[in-house]
């Protein structure tokens, strides 16, 4: 049984529940319990969408740095690696994953919300890469996800300068995809991961790994991973359900299974 990291499942919807008091530090113990849960969500058939969410008051404030602090070159150069593909984990989901951004999303909090595929935050949130205050660069994927995301100037900006970026500074550069009050955040996360309870799996999975593998390469290859996928489709039940329920009832009511 995890100790700081759930997974918690309802009508489809797998929350994935950070809950190390006070600030969800992400010691080593959380990243593999991360690595876990992403697992989970990944293979249960119940799950159909993930929410990514650290309570009412906190996101993710970080890395635990009392436990950094005494790790050497060695210790480091063994634990990056896991570090890394703990929250890729999260990335790599095959399902649509939201996440639900209260208070501190910082240095690894922000690398783990960049794993998603929108973010939702409170309009008190603040979101940011210190690491560089520390003497050190961000190590879970930030110098990657952040560029990809919002481009290299203003990733440069946030990760050089180490600054706080508030709520509608990352609305503004699409750092975050929603503001909402605070007391709303999870309600809104939800929401939006509902909607594809009922949704084709199998498709939705091909797009998402389609865009974030495409993203990678160039745009012939990108576009051959869209063609193999699109084909591979042609395959399954639901495009057949999908396809039949167009004909014969009009868009957006087919009854889909999921395989």
């Amino acid at each position: 049984m995890a100790e700081f990291v759930r997974l918690e499942v309802e009508d489809g919807v797998g929350t994935l529940r950070l809950d190390r008091p006070k600030m969800n530090a992400l010691n080593v113990q959380v990243q593999e319990e991360i690595r876990a849960a992403a697992a989970e969500a990944s293979e249960r058939d119940d799950v159909r969408a993930v929410v990514l969410y650290g309570g009412e008051k906190v996101f993710a404030a970080g890395a635990d740095i009392k436990e950094m602090a005494d790790m050497s070159y060695a210790d480091m150069n063994r634990r990056s690696g896991p570090l890394q593909s703990a929250l890729t984990a999260v990335a790599r989901i095959p399902k649509p994953v939201v996440a639900a951004v209260t208070g501190y999303a910082l240095g690894g909090g922000c690398e783990l919300a960049l794993c998603a595929d929108i973010r939702i935050a409170a309009e008190d949130a603040k979101l940011g890469q210190p690491e560089i205050l520390l003497g050190i660069i961000p190590g879970a994927g930030g110098t990657q996800r952040l560029t990809r995301l919002v481009g290299p100037s203003k990733a440069k900006d946030i990760i050089f300068s180490g600054r706080f970026v508030k709520a509608d500074e990352a609305l503004a550069i699409g750092l975050v995809d929603r503001v909402v009050p605070a007391e709303k955040v999870y309600d809104e996360a939800l929401a939006w991961a509902r909607q594809f309870t009922n949704a084709a799996a199998v498709a939705l999975r091909a797009a998402k790994e389609s865009i974030d593998r495409g993203i990678e390469v160039d745009l012939d290859t990108g576009l051959e991973i869209e063609r193999a996928h699109f084909a591979g489709l042609f395959a399954t039940e639901d495009r057949s359900i999908g396809m039949r329920s167009f004909v014969e009832n009009g868009p957006g009511k087919a009854g889909f299974v999921g395989r």
